[in-house]
């Protein structure tokens, strides 16, 4: 048996995925960047392990999950989990709110 993909979609995809990890590539570089300016700004590398490892894992598990479905809502539904379950667990490793 052969699929037959449409090279628009492919394209969409490839835009799409390069969009997600260049956006966490800039949010790991944000405080980096911070640091050169300002000393309220100071991460040392614990901070960027446990960002990286969050931000990534994050990525990588919402890339599975965008592949296991095709319907563009289940896939807003779970980039909306993801993005709220690294911002509650941010938020507690920062100031402990929870």
């Amino acid at each position: 048996m052969t699929s037959t993909t449409k090279k628009g979609g492919e394209r969409l995809s490839r835009f799409w995925r390069l969009g997600l990890w260049s956006l966490i590539a800039v949010l790991l570089l944000t405080p980096l960047i911070a640091m050169q300016f300002t000393r309220e700004v100071a991460w040392d590398g614990a901070d960027f392990a446990f960002a990286g490892v969050l931000l990534v894992g994050a990525g990588i598990l919402f890339e599975l999950a965008a592949r296991a479905t095709r319907s563009l809502a289940w896939r807003l539904a779970i980039g909306a989990v993801l993005l709220l379950a690294v911002l509650i667990i941010w938020a507690d490793a920062a100031v402990g709110v929870f």
